[in-house]
């Protein structure tokens, strides 16, 4: 069925509607959730919320055929206010791919992702989101920066910041050569 149509009849109240749209949708969702959030009760209840937000203020939806859109950014919202709610809660990553690649040796991947959790721990949750958003589903940043609200440089300056803390953490040895020069300004 047309997403658009599932869309303007769940906004009318059609729950079967309303489901089939969370259904298609739900996984992704609890990925990018518990890449965020690095905890997969708290991303499950982020999700579980941005539904809810998204079932209540369905009705006042202008653009149907933005819905996807909407829900994200419903969703990464959801996970900025559970972080705020949850300051002091230590947090783990599940990077599970959704399709696991077959794998012969599986300590290379182990210590690769090793080292991607230690770069996420060193990342603030607006970083992750834009890396979540940028990498894993694929959004062009000027569509990251209209998920999350926020302007487009600052978006760009967040991708780069969370980049380069995720090189200076993978490759210490290599920290010095990957810090951008500034040419022009005295040291």
């Amino acid at each position: 069925m047309d997403q658009r149509l599932l869309v303007e009849q769940a906004g009318r109240g059609d729950q079967d509607a309303f489901a089939a749209l969370v259904e298609g949708s739900i996984a992704q969702l609890e990925a990018v959730a518990r890449l965020i959030l690095r905890d997969p009760e708290l991303a499950r209840d982020a999700v579980q919320d941005a539904y809810f937000r998204c079932w209540r203020s369905l009705p006042g939806l202008r653009d149907p055929d933005r819905f996807d859109a909407w829900l994200r950014r419903l969703t990464v919202n959801a996970c900025l206010d559970a972080v705020r709610r949850r300051r002091r809660r230590p947090a783990e990553v599940d990077l599970s791919p959704l399709i696991q690649p077959a794998v012969s040796d599986w300590s290379g991947v182990l210590a690769d992702r090793d080292l991607l959790e230690r770069g996420f721990r060193r990342l603030a949750v607006e970083q992750r989101a834009i890396l979540v958003l940028h990498y894993y589903i694929g959004l062009p940043v000027p569509a990251v920066a209209e998920t999350l609200g926020i302007p487009l440089g600052t978006a760009q300056s967040r991708l780069a910041r969370a980049l380069s803390t995720l090189r200076m953490t993978m490759n210490p040895e290599r920290a010095a050569e990957l810090v951008p020069v500034r040419r022009g300004h005295n040291a």
